[in-house]
């Protein structure tokens, strides 16, 4: 088969043919259709998390059908599931025992301590995959596997917040827009200082304003949820929210947040990260996406270019999410 491999962190990726891997005890075993391509991938091969076990291949959010299962699983072939960036976990933990299982120590997670998606196939552990909704094709649901499910995860630590803000309308922030409008709240968007595109795109998926993210927002927000991996960002969002709001950063990796007043974080305001997610998480949101009509936009790259999505990524120049198709 062939990989998109990253040998070295800060580097690109390389095409190289692997054989097709078999499904071990609770495994199966997927032909890729699509994988989009997110930001955590991005701060993988750019070498910002730490402990990649290299070589490794990228990739998190995947559409497959069953080619195979191993040992201990009996799904039919050719079924459709979706692997996200949860793997893996003890199971015995505090975490894991509390419904906490992305808090566990011992998780593992798919392109990053497991071979993921940028491939024709990747072995998966059964309990981990997900359903998807029958309504989208492959291309369409993969976003769903990370930049839906963490929105989603950030959008439910708003509680019943009216009025969101959200830093950074890319893959997630314009799935979250279309759910959050679904219930009756009200999105503003802040963009990269001058994109009128992205505003543009905020406001055609229905948010009720969006500017630049040097801009003031138009009313007190009641929570706002940060996308961007710009730690600058967390106290423009504390000053953005009134009183008793809360501020959750929605990545894994962040630059340094610089220092601010307190009077920023007084009135209890408060500041959450979420961190990875759980099945529960995305059994929840594949349901809600089954129900809600979500426009899900994507540039399709094949796998061999996903240098360039990567890119793409990067500079800022996509519309939605990338995803790639063997």
């Amino acid at each position: 088969m062939r990989a998109m491999v990253l040998e070295s962190g800060r580097s690109s990726l390389v095409l190289r043919e692997r054989p097709v891997p078999v499904p071990g005890s609770g495994q199966v075993l997927l032909q890729v259709r699509a994988c989009a391509v997110c930001r955590t991938d991005l701060h993988i091969v750019d070498d910002e998390l730490p402990d990649v076990p290299y070589p490794i291949v990228p990739g998190h959010e995947i559409v497959g059908t069953i080619v195979a299962c191993g040992p201990g699983v009996a799904l039919p072939h050719g079924q459709r599931l979706g692997v996200p960036w949860l793997g893996s976990t003890c199971g015995r933990c505090r975490f894991c025992g509390a419904g906490q299982e992305n808090l566990c120590d011992e998780a593992r997670f798919t392109g990053y301590q497991l071979d993921g998606g940028f491939a024709d196939y990747v072995v998966a552990d059964a309990r981990y995959c997900l359903p998807l909704p029958d309504a989208l094709d492959a291309l369409h649901a993969a976003p769903l596997l990370c930049a839906g499910l963490i929105g989603y995860r950030a959008l439910r630590m708003c509680g019943d917040a009216a009025r969101i803000g959200l830093y950074g309308f890319g893959a997630a922030a314009h799935i979250v827009a279309q759910v959050a409008a679904s219930e009756g709240r009200e999105c503003h968007a802040f963009v990269r200082p001058g994109d009128r595109a992205a505003a543009d795109f905020a406001r055609a998926l229905g948010c009720a304003w969006a500017g630049g993210s040097d801009q003031n927002a138009p009313a007190p927000l009641d929570a706002a949820i940060i996308f961007a991996p710009v730690g600058a960002l967390v106290p423009a969002a504390l000053a953005a929210i009134r009183k008793g709001g809360i501020v959750v950063c929605g990545g894994i990796h962040m630059s340094a947040i610089p220092s601010f007043p307190y009077a920023l974080l007084w009135g209890e305001r408060s500041i959450k990260s979420v961190a990875n997610l759980t099945r529960a998480d995305g059994l929840e949101f594949m349901q809600l996406a089954a129900r809600v009509p979500l426009r899900i936009e994507v540039e399709a790259f094949p796998l061999t270019e996903a240098n360039a999505a990567l890119e793409r990524l990067r500079r800022g120049q996509l519309t939605g999410a990338a995803v790639l198709v063997p």
